[in-house]
């Protein structure tokens, strides 16, 4: 695998920023912050859907070579409440992710199940399985387990490490100290618009 998988060089808006990283496949850059920081702005913005200044790279080929679809579908951004636009689970997948599900804790009907009847868990859940499908090298994700319960958010925590084991490059965002110390190879802290990148 390369050693370089996503460079942020010079990433700024009129109110966030310069923010610069490296970061390898296999790492997790956990960024935690105050709420307004700009967390989720930074991930939107790595994401190519929100206006910026700077330089994104994936394996050494800029964002700015490769169309908004193209550059989404492998740089994937899963917010921390995302949208459902058809009305049954099954509907959001290409191939159902059964196994992945009952990793995390989700019963295998669930894809038979209208999104309006799951839970705000269940939904976080299924929106983890519905960003790892097309098997992106980079996963974006903000606050993942916020509405997650103890063991869920294990299960959770325990499919990331999988993932990552297996190369994944992830950017999490979280509220939770502990967390961003379990998963992340390196840590970030966002305040005021300024990211500070630890080992």
């Amino acid at each position: 695998m390369p050693f370089e998988r996503l460079r942020v060089i010079a990433l700024r808006t009129l109110h966030a920023g310069p923010f610069e990283f490296v970061l390898a496949p296999g790492d997790c850059l956990a960024i935690t912050g105050p709420s307004g920081a700009g967390k989720s702005l930074l991930l939107r913005m790595i994401a190519d859907l929100d206006p910026h200044e700077g330089e994104i790279l994936l394996d050494c080929r800029s964002s700015v070579s490769m169309s908004g679809p193209e550059w989404r579908s492998k740089v994937v951004y899963s917010a921390a409440e995302s949208g459902w636009w058809l009305d049954r689970v099954g509907e959001h997948f290409r191939e159902r992710p059964v196994q992945l599900a009952a990793q995390l804790g989700l019963r295998p009907d669930i894809f038979e199940q209208a999104v309006a009847s799951c839970s705000t868990g269940e939904r976080q859940r299924l929106a983890l399985l519905r960003a790892l499908e097309p098997q992106p090298p980079v996963l974006l994700l903000d606050e993942p387990t916020g509405a997650l319960d103890p063991d869920g958010k294990a299960q959770l925590e325990a499919l990331l490490e999988t993932q990552l084991a297996a190369g994944l490059t992830l950017v999490l965002v979280t509220h939770d100290p502990a967390q961003a110390t379990r998963l992340g190879t390196l840590r970030g802290h966002l305040t005021a618009g300024r990211l500070i990148v630890s080992g």
